[in-house]
């Protein structure tokens, strides 16, 4: 599938349109959704571009694809160590923790990436390095007593995604530098959105299909996670195909420790000197403790409260991956004519309604069950609400500081913002386990939907501020 998208005989007006085809023949639930409406800026869009941002946009279309089948099976892992491996919530909370506080390490990475000469080579390095180690799943036994009669499996499960995710503070910032390097101004949060949302219907099937192979086998994802560490090479090496200009720092030699007192001196005047992106990360620092200690929640609570199987975790996590998906174009558009400010803000207020809906459902669990899936009416909700802010999160997340800065400066300040994601991921996933552990869920929840209003609260009034200053 990789060669398709890399062939130069590749149309990419005929694959938006295999897109569009394929949505309006398997997915019914979109048939109230104008399609045209969707996907015609698309082709549009597409239709103007030059020749390099083409290439570019193939590759990186072609990665992303890849990344979905890999996403789409782990957006279920969390829920396969509780329920599959049996492990308890602390080690869960590690679990998490891991995708998001190795992204600490990015703002003492970015100088020495920035003088790197081979960013192509260092790509596919990381990349064996840090997917290669998924093969050793396949030499664990096929059945909970097993596991549980030793821990060490916990242990390597852990230590193996530890590894996995050390690529993040590494291969986020290099794909957002070639990117924007490669990208017109006007279209580059256009084309991201449109390449997030293929990524987010790859994600939707392969869940969706995850979910069914584990309810007849929990220990499938044993196989499964072997073959995506490979798949996971493959696309790392399509992302390296993407050629940049050489930049004035590459070749430059700094010893370590030379380029973190470089990284910390640019933090320290990033954070004092612009205003608004050090605004823009205290909004982010607030909501952020929220989707983390509820993220892990979530799988917890499904669990424990719910009582939900395989099939109806991967039916709840695709309906936003299917709203997400019908937004994302247009928020893409949208990202590019509204101040960030009134952005984040919406963002944060329909995360705000999923936590309050999935707090309500256990209270008023009324619903049915259809086809082997149990259905919460105040958790589809809950669903839909977040489906609207995983539409718009990719894009505030991803690339919204890079509207805060200089074309230039778009890796230092990436770098900073992922190492701040990283801070708060240091604290957020303990801090939300023992006060879930200390007084359950409602009041966890409460305490993160409280975080989210203040965020809303504080982005508002610092752009008035700054607006009165």
């Amino acid at each position: 599938m990789g060669f398709f998208f890399i062939n130069r005989s590749f149309s990419l007006n005929y694959f938006i349109s295999q897109i569009q085809a394929e949505i309006e023949k398997h997915w019914i639930c979109l048939n109230d959704i104008n399609l045209h409406f969707i996907m015609n800026p698309v082709i549009a869009t597409i239709s103007n571009l030059n020749p390099l941002e083409k290439k570019t946009f193939k590759l990186h279309l072609a990665y992303l694809f890849i990344e979905g089948i890999i996403l789409g099976v782990l957006i279920l892992n969390e829920f396969i160590f509780i329920k599959s491996l049996k492990g308890s919530a602390y080690q869960l909370s590690l679990l998490f923790q891991f995708s998001i506080v190795l992204l600490l390490l990015s703002v003492f990475l970015n100088e020495y990436l920035k003088r790197y000469r081979d960013k192509s080579k260092l790509l596919i390095i990381i990349g064996i390095i840090t997917r290669l180690p998924l093969l050793g799943l396949l030499f664990f036994p096929g059945n909970s007593v097993a596991i549980n009669a030793s821990p060490v499996y916990h242990f390597i499960f852990l230590s193996i995604f530890f590894i996995y995710y050390i690529a993040q503070p590494i291969v986020m910032p290099i794909t957002i530098q070639f990117l924007k390097t490669n990208y017109r101004h006007e279209n580059f949060s256009k084309l991201y959105s449109y390449a997030a949302m293929l990524n987010r219907i790859i994600v939707l099937v392969i869940t969706f299909l995850f979910g069914l192979l584990l309810d007849f086998d929990n220990f499938s994802f044993r196989y499964v996670y072997a073959g995506i560490g490979l798949l996971g090479i493959f696309s790392i090496v399509l992302l390296s195909r993407i050629k940049v200009e050489s930049s004035p720092f590459e070749g430059i030699k700094n010893n370590m420790v030379k380029s973190i007192r470089i990284s910390w001196k640019n933090f320290i005047v990033v954070m004092t000197k612009n205003k608004a992106f050090r605004d823009y990360e205290i909004g982010f620092m607030l909501y952020g403790y929220a989707w983390i200690s509820t993220s892990i929640l979530m799988n917890l609570f499904y669990d424990r409260v719910l009582f939900l199987n395989y099939s109806s975790t991967a039916f709840y996590k695709n309906i936003y991956n299917l709203v997400a998906i019908a937004t994302l174009p247009t928020f893409g558009r949208l990202l590019h004519k509204t101040d960030l400010k009134k952005f984040s803000i919406v963002t944060y207020g329909f995360m705000l309604l999923m936590i309050v809906f999935t707090m309500l459902t256990q209270y008023f669990p009324a619903g049915t069950d259809y086809m082997g899936i149990k259905l919460f009416y105040f958790l589809l909700i809950a669903s839909l609400a977040y489906g609207i802010f995983a539409g718009m999160m990719p894009l505030l997340w991803d690339i919204g500081s890079t509207y805060l800065c200089k074309p230039e400066e778009t890796d230092t300040y990436m770098s900073i913002h992922m190492s701040l994601t990283g801070l708060r991921g240091l604290f957020s996933p303990l801090l939300g386990i023992w006060i879930f552990e200390q007084t359950g869920f409602t009041f966890t929840f409460g305490v993160a939907a409280v975080s989210l209003i203040v965020a809303m609260v504080y982005v508002y009034w610092s752009g008035k501020r700054r607006v009165s200053a």
